[in-house]
């Protein structure tokens, strides 16, 4: 690739003793090294945060940042406090790109060469990734996470700098890494991910069960649907197609259950209405005539007015 890159990573994490070294290696065998990594460890008690000290002590472009231990791993609004604790020690005018990076992934050698290619590409990239697998715990086969093109997903967030100041950054609810990917549509940027072979990653733990388990990640996911805004019928759609991937069935009725039973609450949303309303126009276009036509006609419509 010609050129420099300054490209900046901020990974929160909490007891990743069992994952630390694998992303470790994984980021500092890049094809194109990260200028800064900042790592910030949040209150670990399991050993991590030695093997964060050894790694900083060997790579210059590794600082480690330790909060207090909070008794427990916090997800969502907790997460994005420990990655904005990171992103103060940042200053963003000296990056192009930034990522938030999680410390249980397994990446490919050219990941983030790949990546700024595609944004170099395309100036109207604001936000992308590549695709997460985990590891099947009985067969060890490698299964998809199966997340939807029009997102990058939340353990790997790569930003063009532009962008992620134009959308004012992660609000610090649960639902973070959706609201995120719609605004930038909302503001005319494109967002997406690839699911091919150098841009395939592993996750070694699999998504939504980092905390109580998978089922109260899948209730959780519910909930942040209902904040952001998310319709009824689009939410109903949604949970019917996660019925059939693992868990089968329980998965996408504990979903649907963390919906339903926040609406039933009446819990707060997501309080930008401009943002609702335009999720809502994209949810019933999805529903219509299927999300990849949906988004399809979305980035073209974007396309045309900034390209």
């Amino acid at each position: 690739m010609n050129g420099s890159v300054n490209y900046c990573l901020i990974t929160p994490c909490r007891n990743e003793v069992e994952y630390a070294k694998r992303t470790l290696e994984s980021v500092v065998r890049q094809s194109l090294l990260p200028t800064k990594w900042v790592i910030v460890d949040d209150g670990s008690t399991d050993g991590t945060s030695e093997i964060l000290s050894e790694y900083a002590e060997r790579y210059p472009f590794i600082e480690v940042h330790r909060r207090a231990d909070r008794g427990v791993r916090q997800v969502g609004p907790g997460v994005i406090e420990a990655f904005y604790d990171g992103l103060s020690l940042v200053d963003l005018s000296h990056f192009e790109y930034l990522c938030k990076f999680d410390l249980d992934l397994e990446i490919g050698p050219r990941y983030f060469e790949k990546l700024i290619e595609r944004m170099r590409e395309n100036p109207r990239l604001g936000t992308c990734s590549g695709k997460p697998y985990y590891p099947d715990p009985k067969s060890g086969r490698l299964i998809s996470e199966d997340c939807g093109n029009e997102m990058s997903v939340g353990m790997t967030k790569f930003y063009r700098v532009d962008c992620f100041l134009d959308i004012g950054g992660f609000v610090r609810e649960v639902m973070w890494d959706g609201i995120d990917c719609h605004t930038c549509r909302m503001k005319g940027w494109l967002a997406c991910s690839w699911d091919e072979p150098e841009l395939r990653f592993l996750h070694l733990r699999a998504m939504g069960s980092s905390h109580k388990g998978i089922l109260t990640g899948r209730k959780r996911h519910g909930f942040g649907q209902y904040y952001m805004g998310t319709g009824l019928m689009y939410m109903a759609a949604s949970a019917v197609y996660r019925m059939s991937k693992p868990p089968l069935l329980i998965g996408g009725l504990s979903m649907l259950y963390g919906y339903l039973n926040s609406m039933l609450l009446g819990l707060k949303r997501y309080e930008n209405k401009e943002f609702r309303q335009f999720l809502r126009s994209y949810q019933y276009r999805c529903l219509m005539v299927g999300k990849e036509r949906a988004t399809d006609e979305l980035n073209k419509y974007i396309m045309s007015r900034h390209g």
